[in-house]
């Protein structure tokens, strides 16, 4: 069964994302690194064993990748929205079983699998092709070969609680999602606009809202 892996949010500079997390939650975000080719890099902030937060910005150390960046980061009006204030803009799921969910749904709606690594850390990835991810609201799927990233990023006490995925075209939504194993993890609700929303709960008590509009 699938699986909520990380959620992400979204910035023009990574010292912008750890601000504005820092301010919403108040936990400053570890040290993440950059994703070597793609054009990005990333900070943490763990969420216990299983989940965690990814901040992630274009990486000025890098070259313009000859592709899109991750999540949109180069779409001119997400571009626009991140001027605004960092925000969430996606999430990652993980299956135990990557292969076969890639043959059931066909690369042209689950995308190619990629493997990827960071020092001790391997997993492989599909990115549902630009354009069939209903505006982030179907997650890149992940498989991690080992240990997941979240048992090594400092918990901060903050869990997520709910995943809403809101769309004009709920049921199309619900489709995808049950497709790949989601269909209890993401509440989908019928909305004119596409918008993702996480609700976090601190071990203290107390509540954040991130939405992607």
């Amino acid at each position: 069964m699938a699986e909520i892996d990380h959620i992400v949010i979204g910035a023009l500079t990574l010292e912008d994302g750890a601000r504005y997390a820092e301010a919403l939650l108040g936990v400053k975000p570890s040290k993440g690194g950059a994703h070597a080719g793609l054009g990005t890099h990333n900070m943490l902030i763990g969420m216990g064993a299983n989940c965690y937060i990814e901040i992630i910005a274009p990486d000025p150390a890098q070259p313009a990748p000859p592709h899109p960046r991750l999540f949109d980061l180069d779409d001119a009006s997400l571009r626009n929205m991140l001027e605004a204030e960092p925000r969430l803009i996606a999430y990652v799921a993980s299956t135990p079983a990557l292969d076969p969910l890639v043959a059931r749904l066909g690369t042209s709606h689950a995308g190619e699998i990629a493997s990827m690594s960071r020092g001790d850390l391997r997993w492989r990835m599909a990115f549902p092709p630009q354009r069939q991810d209903m505006d982030n609201l179907i997650p890149p799927m992940i498989q991690w070969e080992g240990e997941r990233a979240a048992k090594h990023i400092r918990d901060s006490g903050w869990r997520l609680t709910a995943l809403e995925a809101e769309h004009p075209d709920a049921q199309a939504l619900r489709t995808a999602l049950a497709g790949r194993g989601l269909g209890d993890a993401v509440k989908v609700k019928q909305s004119p606009h596409p918008r993702l929303v996480a609700h976090l709960r601190h071990r203290d008590g107390r509540e954040a809202t991130l939405t992607s509009a």
